[in-house]
């Protein structure tokens, strides 16, 4: 491909070059001719004949002829100097021309964008992860209800796009944890790694817009039959979770005072959670009805998918608390099992020199002590069950024990629950929770899916990422400040990423995902 630079030079250039080269060389070799003529003369071995008359006159003359000869040499030496100056002015001009890339006429060739500094770009594919995500779990929340009201053959189209988007955004996170753990380490490969992130991003998001216009036709919510439908599935399910949430109130305490209250710090306050996005829902419902009375389509649509999306976190909430209900009693009766089975495994591989001296001897003791530990908890009163399940795992695990057995169904159980929690809370926390964590989950739900399972290793990132995620909500802060907020529910509905800059959010991509005018204008 021909350069900017060539393509610009007229091509001419090549031969104006050549002919100020020839100059330079004629006008050389003329100095050095004309240099060297007087020796020439004055060292002839033929003298020029002279009379007799003359030869006094010759001799008086003579020493004027050498003075002469003499200054001759001057112009010539002068037109040299000329040419060397001459010839290095011009090897300069182009050297100076090729350096900042001008064409002859001294115009300069236009320069190509530079590129952004390696971690302008990184922000950027932070964001646009974050943004990726959020996008599909919005997505995955109004396609609930649609399908709830219009069934599942109706919204399959839209189904398979976002798990389309899902696929393009788990490649992206895998791309993250990669470049984290860096790899790559040159700047030009991860300028690459970076740009396949942006990629991904983008056609995640660009999938989920391409059916928004489709989903909002199917959907119908801005006129008074596709509206009647939906706020009928959404009142319902309103009452429902209502009704849980009430039964859900008292079960933190009852787990605490029979496990512990250290069993259930990953749902405390969530019941009051779950009410705060109820009460953002009932105010939403009402102004969707009234906006629908008074034949405001649009209005009624947004009111309604702001309810929708806190409904589905509320849900999210009492979900969490009655899953850890059961985890905890699954988990109570696994424990006994499973010190049973980690001290036959233990006792096994000492007795039949599995584990020789050294390290492994070292590891042995350890989870010998571990084991006793548990069983010291088990009688001496209140104590978490997932949490013993996780020592002894944990504990097991150095010595390549656990994979088979009872072991292996308490360190799923273990990894699954700690996994789900992380989740949930990124769920409900979305408009605060960073790319890290987000990118840390994607990889501990590798962990627990992809084979062969690394189930303690899921288990502990897990748990590390909830950890992240709570951080980042810490430093975002409350992010709407005045008691009114509070009161509505509008706080923790911006918190969990309900309202989008004002907005209601939805299913669809970036472009999409926060509806501001009708369907028809998408």
């Amino acid at each position: 491909m021909t350069s900017s630079l060539i393509r610009g030079r007229p091509r001419r250039a090549t031969s104006h070059i050549c002919v100020r080269v020839l100059h330079t060389v004629v006008g050389g070799l003329a100095a050095v001719v004309w240099l060297m003529l007087p020796w020439m003369t004055i060292n002839s071995d033929a003298p020029v004949p002279v009379t007799r008359a003359h030869q006094a006159v010759a001799s008086s003359a003579a020493p004027e002829q050498d003075g002469t000869s003499a200054a001759d040499l001057v112009l010539p030496l002068v037109a040299v100097g000329a040419a060397v100056v001459l010839a290095g002015y011009g090897y300069v001009r182009r050297t100076r021309r090729a350096r900042t890339r001008t064409t002859p006429g001294g115009t300069a060739t236009p320069a190509g964008p530079a590129e952004p500094p390696l971690s302008e770009l990184d922000e950027r594919v932070r964001a646009l992860l974050v943004e990726a995500d959020d996008c599909v779990r919005t997505s995955r929340e109004e396609l609930g209800f649609a399908e709830a009201g219009l069934g599942a053959e109706a919204v399959a189209p839209f189904a398979q796009a976002v798990r389309d988007a899902e696929s393009e955004l788990s490649a992206a996170f895998r791309m993250r944890q990669q470049y984290d753990d860096g790899v790559p380490d040159d700047e030009t490969s991860r300028r690459h790694a970076l740009a396949g992130m942006v990629g991904r991003c983008q056609e995640a998001g660009r999938r989920l817009d391409a059916e928004a216009a489709g989903f909002d036709r199917l959907r119908a919510l801005e006129t008074a039959d596709g509206l009647a439908a939906a706020l009928e599935v959404a009142e319902d399910r309103f009452r429902a979770l209502a009704a849980r949430t009430g039964a859900a109130q008292a079960t933190p305490a009852g787990l605490g005072e029979r496990y512990g209250s250290a069993a259930i710090g990953a749902v405390t306050g969530h019941v009051e959670q779950a009410k705060d996005r109820l009460l953002f829902a009932t105010t939403r419902l009402n102004q969707a009805r009234q906006s629908a009375d008074l034949g405001e389509g649009e209005g009624a649509a947004r009111h309604l998918r702001a309810a929708e999306g806190a409904i589905a976190q509320a849900e999210v909430f009492v979900t969490g608390i009655e899953r850890l209900a059961a985890d905890l009693t699954s988990a109570a009766g696994l424990v006994p099992a499973a010190l049973t089975g980690a001290e036959a495994e233990l006792a096994a591989r000492t007795d039949t020199g599995a584990v020789p001296a050294g390290e492994l001897h070292a590891r042995a003791a350890h989870a010998d002590l571990v084991l006793a530990a548990v069983r010291e908890e088990l009688t001496a009163g209140p104590y978490d069950p997932l949490d013993a399940l996780r020592r002894i795992v944990q504990g097991l695990a150095p010595l390549g024990a656990g994979r088979a057995g009872v072991l292996s169904v308490a360190a799923l159980l273990v990894a699954r629950n700690a996994v789900t929690d992380t989740d949930a809370f990124v769920t409900t926390h979305r408009g605060a929770v960073g790319s890290t964590a987000r990118t840390r989950l994607a990889k501990a739900e590798r962990l627990l899916t992809d084979g062969p399972p690394d189930l303690p290793a899921a288990d502990t990132l897990a748990r590390h990422t909830r950890e992240l995620a709570e951080q980042d909500v810490r430093i975002h802060g409350n992010p709407i400040d005045g008691p009114a907020e509070h009161e509505t529910g509008a706080a923790g509905a911006v918190l969990g990423g309900v309202l989008v800059a004002g907005s209601p959010a939805s299913y669809g991509g970036p472009h999409t995902r926060p509806r501001r005018g009708r369907a028809s204008a998408l």
